[in-house]
């Protein structure tokens, strides 16, 4: 099915009116934990306005899904009440406004924000290595063969379009040589079978699906074999929320870390979880289930957030051209180690990823 080819705001006002679908997560009591804390122990309860940056949740930030379809915020006493945006950007927009408490996004226009001055800081990941190839008709073999073509991609400096940039790097090809399509992220597919796209990028679900609805689709290119140390997703929050709320923080990432936990040790009690958030079946699920948890290990078990892949996924960026002009270069401040820190001293450090 693969084909490897190469090597490699702050925002004064959040407008949601952005073709976004609202869910509300539940967890209104306060309830012991099971893992990890003290039995006895209740939480006052917290709610927490995440915003995630696809209008579909995808499998790679599932693990809000797990969680709460699992009772995992519930016993830390947490409500999540989830907004699926557009884009990454969106949802740090969102929360520079004020309008979230967490995000989650790639990695990108979270550098972006934190190097031109917005007060965020990475408290946590979902999936943090790449899972997604970008994905052609089969009668385009080579990267190269793309000059000239029509490229899905979300808006200049989101995730989709760095990841595209970086293909054709690979090949010497630069955005002047082909021709960008603005494409949501849920209309990928649609777009690739209908021709009015020649690539896209696509999670390991969406690929599985594309390739069911039209066989003439492939993998061009695998961004992880050829971008292995990439960072992928992110959550964050303010640094002012952060201060304000250190504890509700430690939850989220301690309900996460068990919820990563679960989706690598009990495929058939999230297989039909994230089938009915993403809205793929359970077979697609089942199948891209194999590529995220066994054939990359896409998500952390423990803390993550491993500095030298973020530092390189900042110095690719700066090499594609998508660090923002006159940006510092320092990000030794961007992560708060102390939730998820916590996080897993609650939980208990496994063996295994990260």
């Amino acid at each position: 099915m693969r084909i490897t080819f190469g090597r490699g705001l702050t925002a004064a006002v959040f407008t949601i009116g952005l073709s976004l679908v609202a869910t509300a997560c539940s967890g209104p009591t306060p309830a012991p934990v099971d893992e990890g804390d003290d039995p006895g122990e209740t939480f006052a309860p917290v709610t927490i306005r995440l915003a995630l940056p696809t209008s579909v949740t995808s499998f790679s930030n599932s693990d809000i899904a797990v969680a709460r379809e699992l009772g995992y915020f519930d016993e830390l006493g947490l409500t999540v009440e989830t907004t699926n945006l557009k884009a990454g950007g969106d949802a740090v927009k969102g929360v520079v406004s004020g309008s979230f408490d967490i995000g989650g996004a790639s990695i990108e226009p979270v550098i972006n924000a934190y190097v031109t001055g917005a007060n965020l800081n990475i408290i946590a990941s979902y999936a943090d290595r790449l899972v997604v190839d970008m994905v052609t008709s089969k009668s385009i073999t080579d990267p190269a063969e793309l000059a000239g073509k029509n490229l899905g991609v979300q808006e200049i400096g989101s995730f989709r379009e760095v990841m595209t940039r970086m293909v054709l790097e690979s090949v010497d090809l630069s955005q002047s040589d082909v021709s960008y399509v603005p494409t949501n992220a849920d209309a990928i597919v649609s777009g690739l079978v209908a021709g009015q796209i020649q690539s896209g990028i696509l999670q390991p679900e969406q690929l599985i699906s594309a390739e069911e609805k039209d066989p003439d689709l492939h993998s061009l290119v695998n961004l992880f074999q050829i971008e292995p140390k990439y960072f992928y997703g992110t959550y964050f929050a303010s640094q002012d929320w952060l201060k304000e709320n250190p504890d509700a923080a430690v939850r989220f990432t301690q309900a996460l870390t068990k919820a990563h936990r679960t989706m690598y040790d009990d495929e058939a009690k999230v297989v039909p979880v994230i089938a009915e958030e993403t809205g793929f079946s359970e077979d697609i699920i089942t199948q891209a289930w194999t590529v995220y948890m066994e054939d990359i290990e896409a998500f952390a078990k423990n803390e993550g957030l491993d500095q030298e892949n973020i530092d390189y996924t900042l110095q690719r960026m700066d090499e594609l051209g998508t660090l923002r002009p006159g940006a510092t270069t320092d990000v030794s401040g961007l992560v708060d180690r102390g939730p998820i820190t916590k996080a897993v001293e609650n939980l208990g450090s496994i063996d295994g990823r990260s």
